[in-house]
């Protein structure tokens, strides 16, 4: 089974992305055929670009190599190293309707925001189903956010299957109904535009600091504490076994011990889990080279896809005379 995923280079990773997208992509790339890219087109939309955009798309390799994706089992590149999506993107703007796309959440919820109305955040989900119907996945993981944007795709599939044959595969998406929504030093949902998250990399006193700051009930060291809606405890629990997650759960029940303690051993459990991982990105920032190649290896790989594909389209659609 084919997979598809997209990923922005947005900066630093926090443990919101590793257990919320990071980690089903690792394991996801075990028992299937994996596609993941770096979405630097995307990213424009948003008003990256330049110097930054070049830095955080190599960033975004490296921290992604760290972490486990593993380029001899998935294919792994940079969207932009594959010039055919941009081709198929204009040739399925001819199949799109408008109202198709001024009924997609994710422009207006944008907007809402803050961000700059411009054409490519408009038809960002053309460019998105270019992605996706160019390499034929069977299923595209994607939060419940993202679902419009998947059946966008398939609807434009369709229309362009309807003129053509039955050219274009329609893929499924796929939710992952068990992942840990995580929460933020705040207790919302971890996130970098709620300034409330928790970094893979970086700094120990640093990352030390930023989880003494999460939000937790006042209560006397010597009472007995809650562990449910512990911000501590649940960030805690994602990184324990069920074992340890109930010899933590005594240890609020007992009292004796202040929220400070927990929140040390939150810290020490999160650096510890993560060594390996920064170990693996230290050789990787000192090796650049061999991520470019890694990833340009990843392009050839995802062209010898796309290119068939687009020979096909560029025949049906009338560019190829």
């Amino acid at each position: 089974m084919r997979v598809l995923t997209g990923i922005q280079p947005s900066g630093d990773l926090h443990i919101g992305n590793y257990f919320g997208s990071i980690k089903q992509m690792v394991d996801a790339q075990k028992e299937n055929d994996t596609f993941a890219f770096i979405a630097n087109y995307h990213a424009m939309s948003s008003g990256n670009g330049g110097a930054d955009l070049a830095k955080l798309t190599m960033q975004t390799a490296t921290d992604f190599l760290s972490l486990g994706i593993d380029p001899e089992k998935a294919t792994f590149w940079v969207q932009s190293d594959v010039k055919e999506v941009l081709e198929l993107y204009w040739i399925l703007s001819a199949f799109t309707p408008m109202g198709l796309l001024e009924r997609a959440h994710s422009y207006k919820d944008k907007v809402a925001k803050g961000i700059h109305a411009n054409h490519s955040l408009f038809s960002y989900p053309v460019l998105m189903a270019a992605d996706i119907l160019l390499y034929s996945p069977d299923v595209v993981p994607v939060g419940k956010d993202q679902i419009q944007h998947v059946e966008i795709a398939r609807d434009i599939a369709q229309k362009f299957n309807n003129e053509y044959g039955d050219i274009l595969k329609l893929p499924e998406f796929k939710v992952e109904e068990n992942v840990a929504t995580v929460p933020g030093t705040d207790g919302q949902k971890m996130s970098k535009s709620y300034k409330n998250t928790v970094n893979i990399f970086g700094e120990e006193k640093k990352q030390l600091k930023t989880i003494k700051k999460i939000v937790t009930e006042n209560v006397p060291m010597e009472e007995p504490k809650e562990y449910e809606s512990c911000n501590v405890y649940n960030m805690a629990k994602l990184f324990l076994n069920e074992n340890e997650c109930i010899e933590l759960q005594e240890r609020y029940k007992r009292g004796g011990e202040g929220h400070g303690h927990f929140k040390l051993y939150l810290h020490e459990i999160i650096w510890e889990y993560f060594r390996p991982y920064r170990e693996k990105r230290e050789y990787y920032m000192n090796h650049q080279d061999e991520v470019r190649e890694i990833l340009h290896s990843g392009a050839t790989k995802a062209k010898e896809i796309a290119m068939p594909m687009m020979d096909k389209i560029r025949t049906l659609s009338g560019i190829k005379y």
